[in-house]
């Protein structure tokens, strides 16, 4: 891509931030609008000692420009992870119809953007750990709509973005808007197994433990030949999952402790677990804790059992039957 300078006024060779996968430099178009370039870390690596900073555009930019995409995809818990710079086959990742006033994403700028570089507009706004002094309605609402889209990209899309870091929510106060970056790690979800699920989170929020039980040996959760002090431990993960569910009051993820004990829980089931539990729990669960957690942090008040159970009404419905919006990609 010959002249790719000329389409930049500004690029800063000292990176803004930086990951295991890539690090991530600020730079400004001709026409004045910001931008974020990121570029695969171990290419960088790789490059001959050369002064000039722009080094790995103009060699990535030898390679098929290959539209948005990028970070790490984990496969559960074989950690094998890789770069996904995008490509013709890797998925766009639309905002749901729903939350587009409230949600957007950075426009990726094709022209900049290459096998091993990505060149997206710059997000605005500040990382959602900073933002616990803002006035409870208003993190009320971006606690609400984060765990809607949670459940939406599960149960609705059967896509998510499973990197539940919250750097990768940036809230504009001026607009009253997220802006969701990186959707790298991503991983669809087949059918069947949401099916399940579904029934065991009703079933946690109505605190039924024999169809909790029994959904999760559907499920591959359990065995069926498991302890008695083995249910026990996986009844009150999954309640403790539940648990923002239960009532129809809204929830106070801030007073209350069901992130962190999920978390304290869960070394005594694996050490008990017969068998490893399904793959996709493990994206799944990182998401969910992530979400469950910034809520926490926020302080957020959510009705989760209202959301739920919109949802899970529309789930079961011939005309709210899940539609995957991006073919049956998963991560490898």
């Amino acid at each position: 891509m010959p002249g790719w300078q000329s389409r930049l006024q500004e690029f800063q060779e000292v990176p803004v931030a930086a990951a295991s996968l890539g690090q991530v430099h600020r730079g400004r178009l001709r026409c004045g609008t910001p931008v974020a370039i990121k570029v695969q870390q171990h290419f960088r690596q790789r490059r001959r000692k050369s002064p000039d900073p722009a080094e790995p555009h103009a060699r990535a930019a030898k390679r098929p420009v290959c539209g948005a995409g990028a970070a790490g995809a984990a496969a559960g818990a074989g950690a094998r992870v890789r770069l996904r710079e995008g490509g013709p086959e890797h998925p766009k990742v639309p905002v749901p119809a729903g939350l587009r006033s409230f949600f957007r994403v950075p426009a990726v700028v094709p022209a900049l953007s290459a096998r091993r570089v990505l060149c997206t507009e710059w997000g605005r706004g500040a990382a959602l750990e900073r933002c616990r002094g803002l006035p409870q309605e208003r993190r009320d609402q971006i606690c609400t709509e984060l765990l809607r889209l949670c459940l939406q990209e599960l149960f609705q899309f059967r896509f998510m973005q499973t990197d539940p870091n919250w750097a990768n929510f940036l809230y504009d106060p001026e607009r009253h808007k997220v802006t969701l970056l990186d959707f790298g790690a991503c991983r669809s979800f087949e059918k069947e197994f949401t099916d399940l699920y579904i029934e065991v989170i009703r079933a946690a929020a109505d605190r039924d433990e024999e169809k909790i039980l029994s959904k999760s040996r559907e499920l591959k959760f359990l065995t069926g030949f498991e302890s008695p002090a083995m249910e026990s431990l996986h009844l009150q993960a999954v309640l403790l999952l539940g648990e923002p569910f239960w009532g129809s009051q809204p929830f106070d993820f801030g007073a209350q402790g069901t992130a962190r004990g999920v978390r304290g829980l869960l070394p005594q089931m694996l050490r008990g677990r017969l068998g490893p539990p399904p793959e996709p729990s493990y994206a799944l669960h990182r998401k969910l804790g992530g979400v469950f957690m910034a809520c926490a942090h926020l302080g957020g008040r959510v009705r989760c059992r209202e959301l739920f159970l919109q949802l899970h009404s529309s789930y079961w419905r011939p005309d709210g039957a899940p539609q995957h919006p991006a073919g049956k990609r998963q991560e490898q």
